[in-house]
């Protein structure tokens, strides 16, 4: 229950950061707004290009669900 509060209470809040940016005002409250894992909810150890955190980011990559992801190897 708490995670999905948490990630509905950003998804909230980055909708009023970008309305008031659309609107041509400063945001209020341009500092509370995070980003959150679309799977998770995790907060911390977030990679904006794939949207989720990096816990889950190699669960995905380990079982080749990101196209494009390959384990480096040298």
């Amino acid at each position: 229950m708490a995670r999905k509060s948490k990630m509905a209470k950003a998804a909230q809040l980055k909708k009023k950061f970008l309305q008031a940016i659309l609107d041509g005002r400063k945001p209020k409250e341009a500092t509370k707004v995070f980003n959150v894992c679309s799977q998770c909810g995790r907060t911390r150890g977030y990679l904006g290009k794939f949207d989720i955190c990096r816990i889950c980011f190699r669960e995905k990559a380990n079982a080749g669900e990101l196209p494009g992801v390959r384990k480096s190897s040298w």
